[in-house]
C-alpha cells in the first residue's frame, strides 16, 4: 500500500533522472524526504494500533526528531552506498536558514542529510531502497528506545 502510493507520488510515475536529482537543491531534497518520512511514520504508527492524535503526535516525534534521525544515520551509514553517503554529506553540509530550536546542531545537521538522502531516493523512483531505509529507521529508533 505505501509502495504503491510512493510509486504513484514520484512524478506521476516519472522518475527524474541521476543528473536531474544530482542538480535538485539538497535542502529541496530533503523538504520532500521529511514529509516523505513523516507520512511514512504516522501511517505506521496508525497501522500498530488506534490511539488519540494526541498521543500519535507525542510518538511520532520520537521518531521524526533530529536526534533520532542523526543516530539512525549513524547507524546506517555501513549498510549505505557510497553515492547515497554521499548525498547524505551534501545535505549535511548545507547551511539552512533556520537554526535548530530543539536540537543539537550537529544532530540537526545529520538529520538534514538523512531527510536529503529520503528525497533524493523518492525523486530517483528508488522506492524499494527508500522503504527499505524507512523501515529500518524504525527498527533502530524501537531498539534503543525500548
Amino acid at each position: 500500500m505505501v509502495k504503491n502510493l510512493l510509486e504513484k507520488m514520484v512524478n506521476g510515475g516519472e522518475v527524474k533522472t541521476e543528473k536531474e536529482v544530482k542538480m535538485m537543491a539538497p535542502l529541496t531534497l530533503a523538504y520532500m524526504g521529511d514529509a516523505v518520512f513523516e507520512a511514512f511514520i504516522r501511517n505506521y504508527l496508525i497501522l500498530k494500533g488506534s490511539v488519540a492524535v494526541k498521543e500519535l503526535h507525542k510518538n511520532a516525534i520520537r521518531y521524526v526528531k533530529a536526534k533520532a534521525q542523526a543516530e539512525i544515520i549513524h547507524e546506517l551509514e555501513k549498510e549505505l552506498t557510497q553515492e547515497e553517503w554521499g548525498i547524505v554529506k551534501k545535505g549535511r553540509n548545507q547551511k539552512s536558514a533556520s537554526t535548530p530550536k530543539n536540537a543539537d546542531l550537529i544532530d540537526y545537521k545529520y538529520a538534514t542529510g538523512f531527510e536529503t538522502l529520503l528525497g533524493y531516493l523518492f525523486y530517483r523512483g528508488s522506492v524499494d531502497r527508500l522503504i527499505e531505509i524507512m523501515e529500518k529507521s524504525v527498527e533502530i529508533i524501537n531498539r534503543n528506545k525500548g
